[in-house]
């Protein structure tokens, strides 16, 4: 379903970092029609080590959307997120952007880097897609952001 969703692109790498942490499911009968998951990652910011869930891997089947099932994962995914995390964070697709807006989740406005195994490595084009759902972490959304390292996209 998520390879179909996302139109074939949807990696091992994408599919990967869904594994580890929470999914939610919509089915009808047996068959998943949207999906979301929720793993924990770190998110460095002045100076704190924040434990974020990362929300990888929304989707809605192309034939349900419109249907309100994206709603309906992200309900949960953030339900999830408040109960458990520091803040919860996404990479948006550009279809995405104006959907996770009216949820009240924040555009980042600041730098965004990685530490990988070379060291803290700038990655400016993952500000252009990167949201927060900052809860009662006082986070400054115009600040620099550090994700941890995974292989495959960063974040």
């Amino acid at each position: 379903m998520l390879h179909s969703a996302f139109d074939g692109s949807f990696t091992d790498s994408d599919w990967e970092h869904c594994l580890g942490g929470m999914h939610v499911v919509v089915l009808d009968g047996d068959e998943p029609i949207a999906h979301a998951a929720v793993v924990q990652r770190r998110l460095l910011h002045h100076g704190r080590a924040l434990r974020s869930g990362y929300v990888e891997g929304v989707a809605v089947r192309s034939d349900r959307r419109g249907e309100g099932h994206a709603a309906t994962v992200m309900d949960a995914v953030e339900s999830i997120c408040a109960a458990a995390y520091d803040i919860a964070a996404l990479g948006a697709t550009d279809r995405a952007l104006g959907f996770y807006t009216s949820r009240g989740w924040l555009p980042w406005r600041g730098t965004c880097s990685a530490l990988t195994p070379e060291g803290i490595v700038s990655t400016p084009v993952d500000a252009e897609s990167l949201f927060v759902l900052p809860g009662d972490s006082g986070i400054d959304v115009t600040g620099e952001i550090t994700c941890d390292f995974r292989p495959g996209e960063l974040w």
